[in-house]
């Protein structure tokens, strides 16, 4: 069976069409913020690699309400992607690449220098069909998205992002414990079995970057790395499946189901 014809049996996908969200990984955020409540007095987050807008969009209609003495939102919310992507309420959008320490500040900009309480991102390459490769560009993909947080993000902060399961996974999620004091990978009951992708959710972010480095250092060079060497890369990462109380999107359902 194709993917077109997967995705139209798909009910997340039909949810989606019906609730107007730009594509079914919205539900994605929807569960893993319904389980680990990291959007929870958010006032700046920041979406990379966010077209076509989907998880944008869920931050815009969940979190952004109008102050009633100034009518502009409470949280701001800047869209990151290297395509062009359609405007939302309440959204700015910076087009721009998440490798190019242009794109900080671009994004810092927005937030007059400061930094942000939440980054998520749900980047993934186009997959090529070859799993060793994909596992790669994705590992590369997150490493980015990584860096870039290390710039924008303030201390006690979270980090979301999409991970291929893999076997190079403690390597990675090692290198999110070198900032982050909380580090787990999650999988919402909206993305299919089948599939190879999960969530790191990381929360308490904690600068280690060197005395003196600056945004325009590149973090990951930067680490304490006596910090990092003293950590087990035998060091076991909770597992978490979310969205208990949504559809299967391994099974189908009538249409009047949903």
């Amino acid at each position: 069976m194709g993917k077109a014809s997967r995705d139209k049996r798909d009910v997340y996908y039909r949810l989606a069409k019906e609730q107007v969200w730009r594509s079914r990984s919205a539900f994605k955020l929807l569960q893993l913020q319904e389980e680990f409540r990291f959007l929870d007095g958010v006032k700046a987050v920041v979406d990379l690699c966010a077209a076509p807008g989907g998880w944008s969009q869920v931050l815009s209609q969940h979190l952004c309400r109008l102050n009633e003495t100034t009518h502009q939102p409470k949280v701001k919310i800047v869209s990151v992607d290297v395509q062009e992507m359609a405007p939302h309420p309440f959204l700015e959008i910076v087009q721009g690449d998440i490798t190019k320490i242009n794109t900080v500040k671009q994004i810092l900009e927005k937030f007059n220098g400061n930094r942000v309480d939440c980054v998520v991102c749900d980047g993934a390459p186009d997959v090529t069909g070859n799993n060793d490769m994909d596992l790669c560009l994705q590992e590369h993909l997150l490493s980015a998205a990584y860096a870039i947080t290390c710039c924008i993000l303030k201390a006690g902060g979270s980090f979301v992002a999409k991970i291929f399961r893999g076997k190079n996974n403690a390597v990675t999620l090692n290198l999110l414990r070198t900032h982050f004091s909380k580090v787990l990978v999650a999988k919402p009951r909206c993305s299919r079995n089948s599939s190879i992708e999960a969530f790191v959710v990381c929360a308490d972010f904690q600068p280690r970057l060197s005395e003196g480095a600056s945004v325009g250092s590149f973090p990951l060079r930067d680490l304490d790395m006596k910090f990092y060497s003293s950590l087990s890369a035998r060091q076991k990462t909770p597992f978490v499946a979310c969205g208990k109380e949504m559809y299967d999107s391994d099974r189908t359902y009538s249409k009047q189901g949903v």
